[in-house]
């Protein structure tokens, strides 16, 4: 938990797909793009996660529902492979898994996580203000689709997170991606995408997948 990874969700969304033309950068037109995506809470989506690891064979998934439940409430619930149930409400953490004690920790033990927090709330609000606070912020596009990438300001968190990517249409975010410095990376699919996670998802399957939901 305290890595931030496990609030790495919807508002921080698609990544770049092999089989589109490089986007033209258009930083101008990011405010209004952030702005399109604020959510009325309770904001909630159905997500499907491969999480690619180096020292894994093959990735782990999981997959629930993520939520923003107002202010800087954020929950995420995992119903497969087990139950588990991550929330952050009042500036506490709390985790609870299938037949272990829950356990809670203040952000302030976590100030990446806190960052994250203050962050992912801003873009769910459609504050491009608030999120360059703690983020360069670009735009590219592409026809009709966008990515949006995030790269950490603070050194902390970018020892962590390198980047986060963010691709949609309109005003609507399909998956997310997640690059770790160590060349991890983690893959979300999102709404309608996350019924369709293949059994054995590889990383380029799935950058096409979300490729041709866009």
């Amino acid at each position: 938990m305290t890595s931030g990874k496990t609030w790495v969700w919807l508002t921080s969304l698609l990544f770049p797909l092999a089989c589109l033309a490089t986007p033209t950068p258009d930083t101008g037109d990011a405010t209004a793009l952030v702005a399109s995506l604020k959510r009325p809470p309770p904001a909630r989506t159905a997500f499907a996660e491969a999480r690619f690891m180096r020292v894994l064979d093959k990735p782990l998934v999981v997959s629930g529902q993520m939520s923003w439940l107002g202010g800087d409430r954020l929950e995420r619930r995992v119903d497969a492979p087990a139950k588990e149930i991550s929330t952050i409400a009042d500036g506490e953490v709390t985790q609870e898994r299938e037949g272990r004690k829950p356990r809670s920790f203040s952000l302030k033990r976590a100030p990446q996580l806190k960052l994250l927090l203050d962050s992912f709330v801003a873009l769910l609000g459609g504050d491009a203000s608030r999120l360059g606070e703690a983020f360069d912020v670009s735009l590219g596009r592409d026809a009709g689709r966008w990515m949006l990438t995030l790269t950490p300001r603070d050194a902390r968190l970018a020892k962590q997170i390198a980047s986060l990517q963010v691709y949609g249409s309109g005003d609507t975010p399909r998956c997310l991606r997640m690059n770790e410095p160590d060349g991890d990376v983690s893959i979300d699919l999102l709404g309608d995408l996350a019924a369709h996670m293949p059994a054995e998802p590889t990383r380029e399957g799935l950058i096409a997948q979300c490729g041709g939901a866009m």
